[in-house]
């Protein structure tokens, strides 16, 4: 178990274009809620005012959808370098105060404050130990990356985000299961699908 004093900042990656959604993805509602807003208020149940939200395409729109007073807000210029990018970004004004960083991505609506918790509990305080989230038969994010990733993470390039560091026999990997996460939203036939959907099963925050 980390120690209460450990400094974990949740980076929400809101940057990009949503080719696939055709618009601006981030700043769609659901429940009411813009889904950049719906991350935030999740993150911020966890990790308190340590969050950080990067910003790219249409930042204006997505500042716009989101809670201002959540955390920090950086803009990520590098946009269309890829995820990596804006993973970079955030890591690099985190890396001189945080112990660890969960990366979360603004369109996994079902991902709870629990969840990110329980990564949070998972993580021994290694800097050496990875915990992601396993789901639909694989890893991938949130993921809760050590102090001891940033030098990685830093160097990440492309679209990829940081999957080859989960691969990388570099870490400790630890896994924790939610099924919610297999939930994103690419299209939007897949928001549309989560509207229709019951308010029991959209699991509204």
């Amino acid at each position: 178990m980390p120690d209460p004093q450990h400094r974990i900042f949740a980076v929400i990656l809101a940057a990009g274009r949503s080719r696939r959604f055709g618009a601006t993805k981030q700043a769609e509602i659901l429940g009411d809620v813009p889904l950049v807003r719906r991350a935030q208020v999740t993150a911020g149940a966890a990790c308190g005012g340590r969050v950080i939200t990067v910003l790219g395409h249409d930042w204006r729109a997505v500042l716009e959808a989101g809670d201002r007073a959540a955390g920090f807000v950086v803009l990520n210029d590098d946009f269309d370098d890829g995820m990596a990018s804006s993973i970079v970004t955030a890591a690099r004004i985190a890396a001189a105060n945080a112990d660890a960083l969960i990366v979360i991505l603004a369109d996994q609506p079902l991902v709870d404050a629990a969840h990110l918790e329980s990564l949070i509990m998972h993580w021994s305080g290694d800097p050496l130990q990875i915990v992601a989230t396993a789901f639909a038969g694989r890893d991938g994010p949130p993921v809760l990356f050590p102090s001891g990733a940033f030098p990685d993470l830093l160097r990440l390039t492309g679209d990829r985000g940081a999957q080859d560091l989960l691969r990388s026999g570099r870490y400790d990997v630890k896994h924790v299961h939610c099924e919610a996460a297999a939930t994103d939203i690419d299209t939007p036939a897949d928001l549309q699908a989560l509207r229709q959907a019951p308010a029991q099963a959209r699991r509204d925050r």
